[in-house]
Order: structure tokens, then sequence, then C-alpha cells
């Protein structure tokens, strides 16, 4: 694609990275076969190949974003399928977050938009105010019919029955393994994830300690930085980021890291992307080597000895678009499910995203409702006994719909190398 940046607009990092993405697009239009808004809507802006035009139009002009750009740039549910489709190589991620950088700097929303957009960074980020915010929209589930917005009835509707306690081992300390240590990593724990689920890094932790990892849950880390990153609130995120970078660099530096241990996908391709995100920081040097350790947990349990076994139960596995997509993990999570005994299916055009996508759930609950009710078609045809994914998100959007349980991939793993049964199969479905 033939752009038109001025060479004092390309003195700015952001539009010069900008630049080489928009110039590798060939206008191939691959990209729309695989992209779930065009195949909802069907609306060539609401392709990853139009909202290019829509951010090559707006950044070369350099003006403001309108509510034309904003409303399908706001659509993106940035799953990252385009990127898998694309034969040229257009790093669309880096493009669709420069976007909406410029859209929060340039585009004064709606009130209402502002007010929800506000909200969900003051809260979501923080375990503890997510917790107060999920009993009180439990509370007020009855009345969500009454909601005068569509977006915040579907906020008390994804209101989770059961808020589990918190747990104590999302606290700083180190689990050491069990036997000889193979490994030395740290434990990402999350924000949101800590408040919806505690089996998921309790389950984590058990099984990392079983297969012979020293586990270490870093003092002073948190948000990964992606739930405001991907609305272009840059300061937040950047900011909760920083905060992660330094923990895990005084790990590093301290007694050392094989790894960066994230089970939480949408958090995964985050980090590994902090090299970009802190390019031109004072925190470079430190972002690249966080980056470069940081695995889904996926990746760190096929280097490790996990045992085979045979378990009576059929998994059907949904592939996290930011796991298949976002960081191109494909086959880990089936290859250690069937070695530990499960019978693996998957789900028909397992490549599109279930609508869950952050925040994309409640700031876009027409699309992501569409989306989900595909999804979950297409996982009940294979008659699962259960269905395991790798991200939080994607675990509670489908277990909404679901009439069996959606665990997460390691919940499955601990329980066949020894660990509990996860609590989800206990649950009375009706």
């Amino acid at each position: 694609m033939q752009t038109n940046f001025t060479p004092e607009q390309l003195t700015d990092p952001g539009l010069k990275r900008a630049n080489e993405i928009l110039r590798a697009c060939v206008h191939c239009g691959f990209c729309t076969a695989t992209c779930p808004t065009y195949a909802v809507l069907g609306d060539e802006l609401d392709s990853p190949r139009g909202r290019i035009y829509l951010i090559k139009d707006m950044l070369e002009n350099d003006r403001p974003a309108d509510a034309k750009i904003v409303k399908h740039l706001d659509r993106c549910l940035s799953c990252l399928a385009c990127m898998t489709t694309c034969p040229s190589g257009v790093h669309y991620m880096h493009l669709i977050d420069h976007a909406r950088a410029h859209v929060e700097k340039t585009y004064k929303r709606p009130l209402m938009d502002r007010f929800l957009r506000w909200t969900l960074a003051k809260i979501l980020p923080y375990p503890g105010r997510f917790r107060v915010a999920l009993l009180g929209a439990k509370i007020a589930k009855p009345l969500r019919h009454l909601m005068p917005d569509p977006r915040l009835k579907a906020m008390l509707e994804m209101a989770p029955a059961r808020i589990p306690a918190p747990s104590r081992n999302d606290d700083a300390q180190v689990f050491p393994a069990k036997g000889a240590r193979k490994m030395r990593v740290a434990l990402m724990t999350g924000c949101a994830q800590k408040a919806l689920d505690t089996d998921i890094n309790d389950a984590t932790i058990r099984l990392l300690t079983r297969l012979g990892c020293d586990v270490v849950v870093a003092k002073g880390a948190g948000c990964c930085g992606a739930l405001t990153h991907h609305m272009g609130k840059e300061t937040e995120s950047h900011g909760t980021a920083a905060k992660n970078i330094r923990a895990w660099m005084r790990e590093i530096e301290g007694d050392g890291l094989d790894a960066i241990v994230i089970n939480t996908s949408g958090c995964g391709t985050t980090v590994k992307d902090y090299g970009h995100m802190f390019r031109t920081s004072e925190l470079a040097n430190e972002a690249t080597q966080v980056a470069a350790l940081a695995k889904d947990v996926s990746e760190v349990l096929m280097q490790l000895d996990l045992p085979e076994g045979q378990q009576d139960l059929k998994v059907a596995y949904h592939a996290a678009c930011s796991l298949q997509h976002g960081q191109q993990i494909k086959t880990h999570p089936k290859t250690l499910l069937k070695r530990a005994g499960f019978e693996v299916v998957e789900p028909q055009d397992s490549h599109l995203c279930c609508g869950s996508a952050g925040t994309y759930n409640l700031l876009q609950p027409e699309l992501s409702q569409n989306l989900k009710e595909r999804k979950i078609k297409t996982l009940s045809a294979k008659r699962p006994d259960v269905v395991a994914a790798g991200n939080i998100g994607c675990i509670m959007q489908i277990g909404s719909g679901m009439d069996v349980p959606v665990v997460h991939t390691v919940e499955l793993l601990d329980w066949a190398t020894g660990g509990p049964k996860p609590s989800k199969l206990f649950a009375n479905r009706s």
C-alpha cells in the first residue's frame, strides 16, 4: 500500500511503525475471510482491510477521529485472526493499538461511553475493586432488564453466580518444587482472574511444583495492562505494565528466572509485546528481557515431563484467539491434554472468536452475543463432557451459556497428574 506521510510525521515512532505496517498491506482481502465482525456484519469497513483504510486516512491527514471511524474501530475484537491469515505479514495488532491511542487522545466520546470506559479502566485491573463490583452486580442482576443501556445490562448479566474468596496463593511468595528442581519460574497471577476464578492459579502452582518448578509470585506484579491498552489508555496501561517489569526484573537480577509463566493468554500476548510497547522508554532493555522470558503455561509444560495417563472424559478444546493468533500457539494445549489421557475434540471454525475479547462483551454486547452463540453451538455439536480453554475471558463468556463445565486447561492437567478434581466438574449444571 502506498502511503504519504511527511518526513516530519515519520519522526514520531508510532507513525513510523504505522507507516511500515500500512506499506506491507497489498489489499488482497484474505483477512476478510477470517474476520469475525465481517462474517457477522458483511461490511467492508468492519473488516481488517476496511479498518486499515480508515486508519491510514486518519493518520496520514493528522486529523482527529470522528464518529464513523470510532464505530468501526470499536467493533474490532483484536482477535488477530487476520494476522494468522495475512500472507504479507501485516502486523495489524500494532496498527490498531496505535489507532486506538489516537482515538483516545483526539475524540470526545458521548458521556455514557466515557463513563463506562472510565469505570472499566478503574475497576477491572484491580482485583479488590473488581470483587466489590461483582458483588454489587450480583445483587443488582435481577434488575438488569430495567437498565437504560444494553451495555449496563451486559455488565450485570456477566456477574457470576459464585464469587470465590481470595486465594492466599496469589500473595507474593515462593512455592518450592516437589523433588529435584528443574526450573525457577515467576507466575503472573493477573488481575480479573484473581477475582473471577482462583482455581486457575491454584491449579497452575500445584502442577508446576509437582513437575519440578520453583514458582515465584513476585511482589508488586499485577495487571499486565491489556485491558486499558486495548481501550487506547496508554498512560494507565504502561503504568501497570511498568510495575510488572520492575517486579520481575528484581527476580531476574536476584535468583534468576527461567520463564515468566502466564496462564491467561490475553495477558501473554501483551507481555510478549512489552519490548515494542516500551521501545522508546527508559525501561526498553528491561521490557525486552521480560518479553523474552514470557511464556504461556502450555509452552513451559511442554518442556517438562508431564506423565502420560488415561482419562474417561471427552474434552472440547476452545482455542483462545490470543493464544492461537496472538501467540501462534496452536497445538501445545491439545498435545498436553492428549498426553494426560483425555479425548480431545475441536469445534468447527475454531479460528473464530467467542466474542469475549477483554472488555468487548461489555462494550459491544450485541456483536459479542452473536459470536458467543456461534461458538457455543459449534462446541455443543461435539457433545463434550467438558470444555477447556486457556483464557479467563473465554471461560467466563462460554461458561455462561454452556450446559457442560468450562475449565482452564491446567485444571484438567493438574487433576490428571494427582491434583484435585476441578470444582466445576462437581457443579450442578441444571
